[in-house]
């Protein structure tokens, strides 16, 4: 089922105008589908198998086309492979756009067209290669000649600056609106290569390298680019205004040279200066994230953007098309090329893996290069999130294009959710090399949600099972309460939560952090894994605690805080830790090296955890019956310790303090 849904393709919507919005801070992916409802599919189930018996190698485009107006003319080529053997194939064109001849491996054939479905007989074996070429021309649909179409080729004017724009953005549904094409996620094209010819006046940017600029004459000139790598169906582009070109250059650290970043600007005196700063950071930004996600995937080609009048941005592979420059913008854009371009996810519904850590690009540039400003962005995320109750990560209506671009919940939930999954591998060596991994692991290629999952779940050497099933599957977020009481040195701790949509996510298990005031010391950061709507703790020797400061104080897990309660006649419901001290004991404490851990023989094996005072941790080690741990080798200072059976649940945990 979600196979068909990754590959049900060309859902008829009507466009909007983007010009009033172009300086606005938003997605324009979102902003074009959040009021549309009327949907209409160009294929039917059994065209749909029927594209899948090939595969996509490359597609060449040779297109005449200007800036004043969406018309197209020329010839495309699809180089593809049969799976099978196949008498024809099918592929998609718009059912307005005129075709004039179709050749197969150079030769004119009759082909037969239903509606948006176009079949030409190929006659090729199963791994037989064969070149269907087309020559076509029209107009695109757009709001006015089909109200319920119209988005893959757009023009407009830019009311900022008065420059005129053609540009394509087929995300989702909309390539075949413009050229034939196979719509199907998980068949990428190796390669491409596009030629448009456009008035002189005019400057045309695609994908890859720019290999020639051809005057042929009627004043007129081709632009010929060469993209060699694979690419999905909706990121192949083409913008054509009047530009001007302003190049800069990135030097990532490890990089064989540096990275071009090519930009085309609206030729208006007024607009470079305007923004030339903001495109000089994209190099900053590139350089950042080459660090982070590893090398940029297209580093023998090209990074930039073209201008066009729409309300955000939409990351075409290696040419952005932008409306604006602005550093959050940017850099989501520029995090598309690791995270959608690169990994391209494998159905609409796990659209996270594009749109999620790419809005979690948005807050590690900000956290490496305005850390002033992270701490407020990731608040408004959240909070974000938390407008409405319900709604999972995972698109279950893969179809419906407003809800496959939600800002709330595949943006803002997504990027939250990345956040929560580095807290929880507490590690950031490990979490970006993970990342790191992913990025070779899946290089040119598509991946699920779960693949993520996985590949972190092995990283941080932790089951993320549960965790998706409530954070990115389930719906909702919780909202914890605590009790807590002093008793001596010992702090008795229950964490509760309660959760937004019960029916569906009764519990989430995640770790959560609690800040404690001592007097005389720091205040200190206590991390607790919560595995139940109800968990409770004791810590030992914990010393003087005034009050609890907060809960989930750095803002790790989506939440709201309900009450803190201090109880002086809570010992804990389920008195399990009169249980625990009758039954544990840990000392020396302080030490200097060896720490005897004693408890009453069991056949279970006790997990040793150790943690600083910001939850990172320094040392774990399973034992059985009583033992003694070395921790000489760790750096003087207070430590957690804690103790778990093998299903994780907590048995003790007690500070220490190592001299």
């Amino acid at each position: 089922m979600n196979r068909l849904f990754a590959v049900l393709t060309a859902l008829v919507f009507s466009a909007v105008s983007f010009g009033q919005h172009e300086n606005h801070r938003e997605c324009s992916k979102r902003d074009r589908f959040k009021n549309q409802q009327l949907k209409s599919v160009s294929l039917n189930v059994a065209q749909i198998a029927e594209t899948e018996k090939y595969d996509i190698h490359f597609y060449s485009l040779d297109l005449n086309m200007t800036n004043l107006n969406t018309d197209v003319a020329g010839t495309a080529e699809i180089h593809a492979k049969a799976r099978v053997d196949l008498d024809s194939a099918l592929f998609e064109l718009f059912q307005t756009l005129t075709i004039t001849e179709i050749r197969v491996n150079g030769n004119p054939v009759v082909f037969s067209r239903d509606n948006s479905a176009v079949k030409a007989p190929v006659n090729a074996l199963a791994g037989d290669v064969f070149e269907i070429a087309i020559d076509y021309n029209g107009t695109p649909p757009n709001s006015v000649t089909n109200p319920l179409g119209g988005s893959g080729m757009t023009n407009d004017n830019s009311p900022s600056w008065g420059n005129q724009v053609t540009w394509s953005l087929s995300e989702p549904f909309s390539a075949y609106e413009w050229f034939p094409c196979k719509q199907s996620l998980t068949d990428k094209a190796d390669s491409c290569a596009v030629k448009i010819t456009v008035p002189d006046s005019c400057k045309a940017g695609s994908n890859g390298i720019l290999e020639n600029v051809v005057d042929v004459g009627n004043q007129k000139t081709r632009y010929e680019w060469k993209h060699r790598h694979p690419i999905d169906y909706y990121l192949i582009s083409v913008s054509i205004a009047e530009y001007v070109e302003y190049n800069v250059f990135a030097n990532p650290i490890g990089a064989p040279q540096p990275i071009l970043i090519q930009n085309y600007i609206y030729n208006n005196p007024a607009t470079l200066p305007n923004f030339q700063a903001e495109i000089e950071e994209t190099a900053d930004f590139m350089e950042l994230f080459y660090e982070l996600y590893g090398p940029y995937p297209f580093e023998d080609e090209k990074y930039g953007h073209c201008m066009a009048p729409i309300s955000g941005g939409m990351e075409h592979q290696t040419m952005t098309t932008q409306g604006f420059f602005e550093k959050g913008l940017t850099s989501h854009e520029l995090g598309h090329q690791w995270w959608g371009n690169n990994v391209t996810c494998a159905s609409w519904a796990d659209i996270w893996i594009n749109e999620g850590f790419a809005s979690y690009s948005e807050y590690l540039m900000l956290e490496n290069l305005y850390p002033a400003q992270k701490n407020q962005h990731m608040l408004d995320v959240h909070s974000d999130v938390m407008t409405q109750t319900g709604g999972s990560i995972w698109v279950q209506d893969s179809l419906n294009e407003s809800r496959i671009f939600s800002g709330r919940l595949t943006y803002n939930k997504g990027a939250a959710l990345v956040h929560t999954l580095r807290f929880m591998l507490n590690d950031d060596a490990t979490f970006f090399s993970a990342l790191q991994n992913f990025q070779n692991n899946f290089s040119d290629s598509v991946a699920k949600g779960t693949d993520i999952r996985d590949a972190l779940g092995t990283a941080g050497n932790i089951d993320l099972t549960d965790v998706f099933d409530q954070w990115y599957f389930g719906e909702g977020y919780p909202t914890y309460s605590l009790r807590w009481n002093l008793l001596g040195n010992n702090l008795y701790l229950e964490i509760s939560h309660t959760t937004s949509k019960p029916a569906v996510t009764p519990t989430f298990m995640n770790p959560i952090e609690i800040r404690l005031s001592r007097t005389g010391a720091p205040d200190t950061t206590i991390r607790f894994e919560v595995t139940n709507n109800i968990d409770q703790y004791f810590l030992a020797n914990i010393g003087n605690v005034d009050y609890i400061v907060g809960i989930d104080p750095s803002n790790w897990i989506v939440n709201k805080v309900g009450t803190i309660v201090n109880d002086p006649n809570f010992t804990s419901l389920s008195s399990v830790d009169d249980q625990l001290e009758s039954e544990f004991g840990i000392y020396p404490n302080p030490t200097d090296d060896l720490i005897n851990i004693l408890f009453k023989d069991s056949a279970e094996e006790i997990i040793v955890e150790l943690t600083d005072a910001v939850g990172r941790q320094v040392f774990l080690q399973t034992i059985q019956k009583s033992s003694v741990i070395n921790v000489s080798s760790i750096s003087a200072g207070v430590y957690l310790m804690t103790l778990r059976s093998n299903n994780q649940k907590t048995l003790k945990t007690e500070r220490v303090v190592i001299n």
